[in-house]
């Protein structure tokens, strides 16, 4: 299960592949984004599928033992709210609930392009802000905010975000020196052995991924919009988060 902004998705996995069982059924998120409204697509998902078994939840903010601690993109509401309890009151199954970016470096590092990567890999998505999962052998640092970093002064996601691409109007050759400088900043403090980039943007990384100057090699996310279903259901199965 995949709680967004914009949507909140859900579906079955294999998690001997790393991919997605059938369809993937997409809800528009409510709005207002109250947890009780949530809760009740959630119920309304996993009701569609008959499951009944452990279930992976992705938040957007900060989650810390099933509580979120911040909320980016959806209801304030959700702030010191705990999602594990709550979801468990409307769904059978056990829940276990995490960070978005962290579920979707989850499965990266498992099943795509952190696969078999040793030392530090950062993965960072790019849409209306930055989030970020940082690995070190494999082991996830949970709750990274790399996309509020400073940069010249300001949040890094303010100008390097797919957002602000599409605010300002700009070409991916014109976008790609923001990332650029962003990425600079983050490697003088971390010094990671690969950078891998997410969201949607990293299905054009043909067009702006090349003109980077970083020292890191920085590649494409693999698994794309599946990613944090997958490592939200991987999470849950081997009980990967606190």
């Amino acid at each position: 299960m995949d709680i967004g902004g914009s949507g909140i998705k859900a579906c079955p996995v294999d998690l001997d592949l790393g991919r997605l069982v059938g369809e993937r059924i997409r809800i528009e998120t409510p709005n207002p984004s109250t947890p009780a409204a949530v809760y009740a697509v959630v119920s309304q998902l996993v009701d569609s599928f008959g499951w009944t078994e452990r279930i992976g939840v992705t938040f957007p903010g900060v989650m810390k033992h099933g509580i979120a601690y911040t909320a980016a993109n959806v209801d304030k509401g959700w702030i010191a709210t705990d999602v594990d309890l709550g979801l468990s009151a409307h769904i059978p199954g056990a829940v276990t609930s995490l960070n978005d970016a962290d579920a979707a470096g989850i499965a990266e590092v498992r099943y795509g392009a952190g696969k078999d990567v040793d030392g530090v890999v950062l993965l960072l998505t790019f849409g209306t802000g930055i989030g970020s999962a940082l690995f070190v052998d494999g082991k996830l640092v949970p709750n990274t905010e790399f996309g509020h970093i400073q940069v010249d002064g300001e949040d890094g996601e303010k100008n390097a975000s797919a957002l602000a691409r599409e605010r300002d109007g700009l070409s991916y050759a014109e976008w790609a020196p923001s990332v650029d400088r962003y990425l600079h900043v983050l490697e003088k403090g971390l010094w990671p052995d690969l950078i891998i980039v997410g969201g949607g943007v990293s299905k054009k990384a043909d067009k702006w991924v090349p003109l980077l100057t970083t020292r890191t090699p920085v590649v494409a996310a693999q698994l794309q919009n599946d990613a944090g279903i997958v490592g939200a259901a991987l999470a849950a199965q081997e009980h990967l988060v606190d």
